[in-house]
């Protein structure tokens, strides 16, 4: 009988070894992990790392809610700035060279606008400017304002 008390007794003080050698390899690997998680900490706790952490994010979120307005803010400015154009130039007259005149047409995302037209003529010079809205010119175009819209609206960045 006495020999199953020693045998047991060797039994779990094998296994109570065994187990020392496994929590010891996991100590040692905590070890290691806790060491590379303070790296470079000098010393700082975990809570002080992890507040300040959270310290970062929230004025990263506070940035990043300012930088959103600034953006929305642009997208309403470049809505009504001239995001389209298109340039014509011809002669007015047949026979005078240079194509001196032209017309411009500049337009903005939803197709408002404006053409400007300038008309060289033997002793002067015209403008003349015409309003557009969606697309649709306010007055009669001429030729070379229409294919200047035209481009304009068919514009590709």
């Amino acid at each position: 009988m006495e020999a199953i008390y020693f045998y047991s007794f060797i039994s779990v003080a094998a296994l109570l070894l065994l187990l020392d050698i496994i929590f010891l390899v996991f100590l040692l690997g905590l070890r290691k992990k806790n060491k590379i998680l303070f790296q470079g900490k000098k010393g700082e706790n975990l809570e002080d790392a992890i507040f300040g952490q959270v310290q970062k994010n929230k004025d990263q979120d506070a940035e990043l809610k300012e930088i959103s307005k600034r953006v929305k803010d642009l997208e309403k400015i470049s809505e009504k700035t001239f995001q389209k154009f298109g340039i014509v130039r011809f002669n007015t007259f047949p026979g005078m060279g240079g194509n001196q005149s032209f017309a411009i047409a500049l337009l903005d995302s939803q197709d408002n606008g404006f053409i400007i037209s300038s008309l060289l003529i033997k002793e002067s010079n015209r403008v003349f400017a015409k309003s557009v809205k969606n697309g649709q010119p306010e007055y009669s175009l001429s030729n070379e304002e229409k294919e200047a819209l035209d481009k304009a609206i068919n514009f590709k960045i």
